[in-house]
């Protein structure tokens, strides 16, 4: 089972020195998921180039590393499904595949710490292989509520209430995804709402899982609820939680998607279980199954 979580606003400290206000919550996150690093990066250190490593800002710009990106998920697609996919499709599978981690960086110190870290696109390395993924980040401001411990570190900057810390977190997912949105939106033929939608769906789908993960999961979709309730701008939609009922009486949690992630172009009868297209008879039948299995 993962460790316990910190106290809240708990600080470790190793040889006297004070860990950055986030590894806490970086370290649950692998614990529970272990697909998934985060190495935080010293001040003099560089960020990884080489191996599979593209900065942020790279995708952002659209260029020739964005080619080289979307490159390993046209082969992916070829290699487990035997056909090539739409380039827009493509770009979208691309563009969620770093944006749903990318989005734990903020939403998961949140979530385990009541402390959000701000990473403007520049801060942030991406590796991903077959089954792992890897993010290096430079950590700098971060903001915590008052009579957190962690008030006194450099980069610290104290909000108000819990309402004030939710706007931070949604203020740093954008701030770090508009650009990557930009370097993204013309391969996929999206635009405006369409995006914002799909970072709606990254927001909450990657806290929801990891909420599951880590034994905290109505937590997580209550947590949700707050942060996107569906009239914050630039996101679209709220989180879009809501409960069927299954064959026995039994409550099935499901959430309704902003936005498709296409996979139906390449397995049209099998679609996602929070996708538009999934009729609620269809939603049961696979969260039963799943339940069973």
């Amino acid at each position: 089972m993962p460790a316990a979580a910190p106290a809240p606003g708990a600080v470790t400290a190793v040889d006297g020195a004070a860990f950055p206000a986030v590894a806490a919550a970086y370290a649950r996150l692998t614990e529970a998921f272990p697909g998934l690093t985060v190495t935080e990066l010293t001040s003099g250190e560089a960020a990884p180039r080489g191996d599979g490593w593209v900065a942020a800002a790279s995708l952002a710009a659209g260029a020739a590393e964005l080619d080289a990106f979307l490159a390993w998920d046209e082969e992916q697609v070829v290699r487990d499904y035997g056909q090539r996919a739409r380039p827009d499709v493509v770009a979208t599978f691309g563009l969620h595949r770093y944006a749903w981690p990318a989005c734990l960086l903020i939403t998961a110190p949140w979530f385990l710490l009541r402390r959000v870290p701000r990473f403007p696109v520049g801060c942030v390395s991406y590796r991903r292989a077959e089954g792992t993924m890897a993010l290096a980040v430079r950590t700098g401001e971060f903001a915590c509520l008052p009579g957190d411990p962690a008030a006194t570190l450099p980069g610290a900057r104290v909000v108000a209430d819990e309402d004030a810390l939710r706007a931070e977190v949604r203020a740093a997912v954008a701030e770090h995804l508009e650009p990557v949105l930009g370097g993204f939106g013309p391969r996929m033929r999206r635009r405006g709402r369409a995006l914002w939608g799909m970072a709606t769906d990254e927001i909450v789908e990657g806290l929801w899982y990891v909420g599951g993960l880590l034994g905290e999961e109505e937590r997580a979709v209550r947590e949700l609820g707050l942060l996107l309730p569906g009239t914050t701008r630039p996101y679209a939609g709220s989180a879009g939680f809501r409960e069927l009922t299954g064959p026995a009486g039994e409550s099935l949690p499901t959430r309704d998607r902003a936005s498709c992630c296409l996979f139906y172009t390449l397995r049209p009868r099998d679609t996602c279980v929070t996708c538009p297209r999934t009729c609620d008879a269809d939603r049961v039948a696979k969260l039963t199954a799943a339940t069973a299995s």
